[in-house]
């Protein structure tokens, strides 16, 4: 029943929300809309660049990589996916995909057949609408990536993702002050970033002593947030958050 909605029970409806304003009956649509679940383990490719899906994969729980590999198996991340996010939604009108997506850890998925998603967006053309919104916010995140490597140094360029991650976390709600649970390795971020473990390793030791994060294991708690922000030169702006305290 829909009186028993509860927003955290479908990430999916938490991380559209963040963007868009759903109506009770969009939410109930999307509550009730077919997937088929499954525990992926860690390091394991959802679908790959060339692949023809016939469905789409909303993550559930854990983090994924979306990255392609050059022709001597060098790997560019381009983005990280978290809870909420569908990364292959772009395969319902792409048929053949041009990147691959790999979890990084356990991830809990719900793979979407492109049909019942066409359906949905057939009988709920705002939810047609939110999901274009979110697949154009990809794309302001991928420009952002770009200038992120490009035009940042190292110290600068992690301060981004670091601070991506954070308001990306908040607003699908797993964050707890300025702290969350972010197990990306070294090695993950060095290929997110275009420098090596050892690079990124250094630049997270000059994190730490400056006070601008702390770590352990996985859990990251980001001090001094303002600080962070300034030497991230990070905006929320481009994540085109509907609510203010997400972004904040």
């Amino acid at each position: 029943m829909h009186a028993s909605f509860h927003p955290d029970y479908n990430p999916m409806i938490r991380k559209l929300e963040s963007i868009f304003t759903l109506t009770d009956d969009e939410r109930q649509a999307l509550e009730t809309l077919p997937m088929q679940p499954a525990t992926l383990k860690d390091h394991q490719d959802i679908v790959r660049e060339g692949d023809r899906p016939s469905r789409s994969c909303l993550i559930l729980s854990g983090f994924t990589a979306t990255y392609k590999v050059t022709t001597v198996g060098k790997r560019q991340i381009v983005s990280f996916g978290i809870a909420g996010d569908i990364p292959d939604l772009q395969s319902l009108h792409l048929k053949v995909l041009d990147v691959s997506i790999a979890t990084l850890t356990q991830c809990r998925v719900g793979f979407i057949k492109h049909e019942d998603l066409r359906d949905i967006c057939t009988r709920h053309p705002r939810i047609a609408a939110a999901f274009w919104r979110e697949t154009l916010i990809e794309g302001a995140i991928f420009r952002e990536w770009v200038t992120n490597v490009g035009r940042r140094e190292a110290y600068n360029r992690l301060a981004h993702v670091l601070c991506e991650m954070l308001v990306r976390l908040r607003a699908v709600g797993l964050v707890e002050g300025h702290a969350c649970d972010l197990p990306i390795t070294q090695g993950e971020f060095a290929d997110a970033l275009g420098i090596t473990p050892v690079h990124v390793n250094r630049v997270l030791q000059q994190m730490r002593a400056e006070g601008l994060i702390e770590l352990k294991g996985d859990r990251l708690n980001i001090p001094d947030w303002e600080k962070l922000k300034q030497v991230g030169e990070f905006d929320p702006n481009y994540l085109h958050l509907e609510s203010d305290q997400a972004a904040a």
